[in-house]
């Protein structure tokens, strides 16, 4: 007796046919599509349209139903597996989606109709206002921790704090010392002959300079004499120079 086979298989592939006697085996199934489809590949499976499938030594006639002698099959291809852990995967994809959702509410309003942002900002402006005495205190007294380092970096010690007296400029002790100079304080330098010395030296040399221009200036007119004048100019007289006095010659008696 002979079975009639109707296999379904995946694109690019068309439906199947195949007659085989009804006490051939499942198994040698497939190596007769493979010999009559040589296009097929070869990693492939055969199960039912319920995916149940017997045992590969039992013959086609099992099954058979109804008597009938038309068989449906599927033909499916066979994938690679792997250890699995893609349930396992999920769930830790979910757990960083969860972890990742936002819990920023800034743009929601209040009861009164303004934004929490808003609010928040309004807060830390008064925060900030109310920490300025804080932090002008604590750059003053960074800076007057660096100008300590510095003098005593320097070597310069610094004057001895008087009780009773306020702080003013550095004046000369009653023993002639003069007071020592300490970074960053100003100090009035009032050595007047000091002062009319540089004065003194700084008119001379605007003197010196001035004379070596026009000594430069006369030599350059020698150097370059202007044309004749015109006739109709007037010559300008020159003065004759004076005679020069005889000298007095004593005659020896």
């Amino acid at each position: 007796m002979t079975s009639s086979l109707l296999i379904s298989t995946f694109a690019p592939f068309p439906t199947l046919s195949l007659s085989v006697p009804s006490s051939t085996s499942l198994e040698a199934i497939l190596p007769l599509l493979h010999e009559r489809y040589p296009s097929l590949p070869i990693s492939v499976g055969l199960s039912t349209h319920n995916g149940v499938l017997p045992s590969l030594d039992s013959p086609v006639s099992s099954l058979q139903s109804d008597g009938s002698s038309l068989i449906t099959l599927r033909l499916t291809p066979r994938l690679l597996g792997g250890k699995g852990g893609f349930g396992s995967q999920l769930r830790a994809a979910g757990g960083r989606m969860s972890s990742q959702k936002t819990s920023n509410n800034d743009s929601c309003r209040d009861l009164s109709g303004r934004r929490l942002n808003t609010i928040k900002e309004a807060k830390k402006l008064v925060e900030y206002l109310e920490s300025e005495p804080e932090r002008l205190k604590a750059k003053a007294d960074a800076q007057k921790a660096k100008l300590e380092a510095l003098e005593r970096k320097l070597g310069i010690e610094p004057p001895p704090k008087s009780s009773g007296s306020e702080a003013g400029p550095s004046r000369p002790s009653a023993s002639g010392e003069d007071p020592p100079v300490l970074a960053g304080r100003k100090h009035r330098f009032d050595d007047t002959e000091y002062l009319e010395q540089s004065r003194d030296l700084v008119d001379g040399v605007k003197s010196a300079v001035s004379l070596a221009l026009l000594k430069k200036k006369k030599k350059a007119k020698l150097s370059h004499p202007t044309p004749a004048k015109s006739d109709a100019e007037p010559e300008q007289s020159v003065p004759a120079p004076a005679p020069a006095a005889p000298s007095s010659v004593v005659i020896g008696a």
